[in-house]
């Protein structure tokens, strides 16, 4: 091999492992793993005092709230316009729309209307759930629909309150799984092809909350982990049998996932609530609960939490709140950007205010608070910012209504 050509290839490796040290989607809710983290390595630990490069912005995707994903060169996100609930398919690279499909009509909540649930990708089709409840199978290519269904229509769903259909549908294997609500069981489970119903936990029928489904391997059995306005439950993966079930009365609005550490469950909620763990034991098949701690510390009301080792961050009022799992006990908090929602990439945490949209970047460190960066976003509009921020292939993503904005955060 002669110099020029071992240079060329050195070069190649060079941007091969560069992109590898970047690289990763975000194809459903809060991430891979539905738990806020991005597999993002190697980006940038400082802002400068005007924030990362903006890369692209759209004014494009419609009024709502929902949250966008990212998979396979493209981003999928939802919203209301021209008189209809959509689904948008945009460019990566640029933010062009490549398609969009009308999945149901718009509105939904009086004063805060749009979608709210973030898009799931599964190979070659995505499914969406609206905020009046139409569930669809689109085809990822090109926005035709495979498959639909309306959990109030089909499946005698019932919401704990008028907010209307929030969650984030998520598939495992051959199943989607879903929370229509309501007395004839709380969670079903859908042939992810077809829609037809594989099961349904009839023994919990409390109403659906706004809270996504979590997959949980416990005691050796796979199992779902919803939470509701009433209580925590395991549901058995193959069966629908309900396995466990913790009694935790909400208010209002449950939309934080569960978090789960070794045998133990986090659940937290705000309206004055605040957050409870559980701890699951199991001898042979049979499963049980117990509280272990309650406290209204750490209240999060829409934005969710991450756990990062032995401790879980997230706002509760108007604070960020650094929490040890174990005991419930604060360890620091401080004013930050106020409430709003959090997302976790290479030691760092990026936090969105829901009041002014300010955007920090802040060290995940128990040891006390260290923010590295902070910026307003632009072109705020005059509703909450409640998307949560996305990190993806080395991008952050924000949405606000019809404003989708697109950031650099590579060193």
């Amino acid at each position: 091999m002669n110099k020029k050509m071992f240079l060329k290839v050195v070069l190649l490796v060079c941007v091969f492992v560069s992109v590898s040290a970047i690289a990763g989607d975000w194809p459903q809710w809060r991430g891979v793993n539905r738990d806020g983290y991005s597999t993002d390595t190697g980006l940038s630990n400082k802002w400068p005092s005007s924030g990362p490069k903006l890369v692209w912005k759209i004014k494009t995707i419609g009024e709502g709230f929902s949250t966008p994903s990212v998979a396979n060169g493209k981003i999928y996100v939802m919203g209301d316009k021209d008189g209809a609930c959509r689904v948008f398919a945009l460019k990566e690279s640029d933010g062009k729309i490549l398609w969009d499909t009308k999945v149901g009509e718009p509105g939904g909540h009086k004063k805060y209307p749009g979608p709210r649930s973030t898009p799931t990708v599964d190979g070659n089709v995505i499914y969406s759930l609206t905020q009046n409840g139409d569930l669809y199978c689109l085809a990822a290519k090109d926005g035709k629909v495979v498959w639909q269904k309306n959990l109030g229509d089909d499946f005698g769903g019932k919401m704990m309150s008028g907010w209307k259909w929030s969650e984030s549908v998520l598939i495992d294997g051959d199943k989607l799984l879903c929370t229509p609500g309501g007395t004839e069981g709380t969670v079903i489970a859908l042939n992810k092809k077809t829609g037809k119903k594989i099961w349904r936990c009839k023994d919990l029928t409390d109403p659906a909350s706004y809270s996504s489904i979590m997959n949980w391997n416990h005691g050796g059995v796979p199992q779902y982990v919803q939470f509701t306005s009433k209580s925590v439950a395991g549901i058995d993966a193959k069966t629908g049998k309900l396995l466990w079930r913790g009694d935790r009365p909400g208010k209002t609005a449950i939309v934080t996932t569960p978090v789960m550490k070794d045998d133990m469950v986090f659940v937290t909620s705000a309206y004055n609530i605040g957050c409870n763990m559980f701890k699951v034991d199991v001898s042979g098949a049979t499963f049980s609960t117990k509280e272990v701690y309650a406290n209204k510390d750490l209240q999060s009301h829409h934005g969710g939490v991450v756990l990062v080792g032995d401790h879980v961050y997230g706002t509760s009022k108007k604070t960020l709140v650094c929490m040890d799992i174990a005991t419930g006990k604060v360890v620091w908090e401080d004013d930050s950007v106020g409430k709003g929602a959090i997302a976790y990439a290479d030691g760092m945490l990026v936090v969105r205010g829901e009041k002014d949209g300010a955007v920090a970047l802040v060290k995940a460190e128990p040891g006390k608070y260290q923010e590295l960066g902070r910026f307003d976003q632009p072109d705020r509009s005059d509703h909450k910012a409640w998307p949560h921020p996305v990190i993806a292939n080395g991008r952050l993503y924000l949405r606000d209504q019809d404003l989708l904005l697109c950031y650099d955060l590579t060193k």
